[in-house]
């Protein structure tokens, strides 16, 4: 059964002619990175992508990779004219090794990046790091270095088309009618039970929630069908182990089933 489910491995490089993709390699040649141009956009934006091609058996992650995976890191800052970034994730898989979950990419992985200059009129260089784990048998950590000046006349790229074909429908695509959020305080941190009104996705749907703050965890959900709604419960604590506030604005739950994946953005008091 496919699963549509997953964080990621990235980095950029530059010096080659713009005609060409951008490389670079990981520790031990274990994923090989390559920047596509996509060109600059009708509303002025420009596309990109990082293409990550994964050794035989490794893996690496989605943006929450589960129990055990290392969540991707981007670092921008040494960029020019950049004033904003967009990442497309396209549906991730779902791992499961001696009973612990995660949730990422095997063999390649092209995740399309929008990019908004803050001036039209000059070229748009990406430049900074990527933290990413990826793993096999064992993981390893990686830093990997961009530096990359995107072509605004790059033609249509199909392997950026392909993978924003491949990303999660929509709230409103998948014809999710409502999304509640009842929250109940624990010794630890927060219980939230999400449900999601919505057709299948599938076979065995697993949901992931994302509470919305870099500071914040969530526990793997409990996922189950209740009728025409699926129930996702998990635990969010504080890192820290503050006490903390969750705002159901900035909640995102996705939805891995065996026919698509879901996004849904927020949801109401329940």
């Amino acid at each position: 059964m496919k699963h549509y489910v997953s964080s990621v491995l990235v980095a950029l490089t530059a010096s080659l002619p713009l005609a060409a993709p951008a490389s670079a390699q990981g520790v031990d040649g274990v994923v090989q990175l390559d920047i596509l141009d996509g060109g600059r956009t009708a509303n002025g934006t420009y596309l990109g992508a990082l293409r990550l091609t994964l050794k035989d058996g490794w893996k690496t992650y989605w943006r929450a990779p589960g129990d055990t995976g290392i969540p991707p890191e981007f670092d921008w800052k040494g960029s020019d004219n950049v004033g904003d970034v967009a990442i497309t994730w396209p549906a991730p898989s779902v791992f499961v090794q001696n009973g612990l979950q995660s949730i990422g990419y095997t063999d390649q992985l092209v995740l399309p990046v929008e990019i908004t200059p803050r001036n039209p009129a000059k070229p748009v260089r990406l430049r900074g790091d990527m933290d990413l784990g990826v793993c096999k048998d064992v993981c390893i950590p990686e830093r990997l270095k961009f530096d990359h000046t995107l072509d605004a006349e790059a033609g249509r790229n199909p392997a950026i088309a392909a993978a924003l074909a491949q990303r999660p429908f929509s709230a409103k695509e998948a014809r999710v009618s409502s999304a509640s959020c009842h929250l109940t305080p624990t010794s630890d941190g927060m219980q939230i039970e999400a449900r999601v009104t919505m057709p299948s996705a599938g076979g065995n749907e697993i949901a992931i929630i994302e509470p919305g703050n870099p500071a914040l965890w969530a526990s793997q959900p409990e996922t189950r069908r209740q009728g025409g709604a699926l129930v996702a419960t998990a635990e969010v604590i504080n890192a820290t182990g503050g006490p903390f506030a969750l705002d159901r604005s900035e909640i995102r739950i996705t939805v891995l089933g065996a026919n698509h994946a879901v996004d849904i953005r927020g949801c109401s008091a329940g």
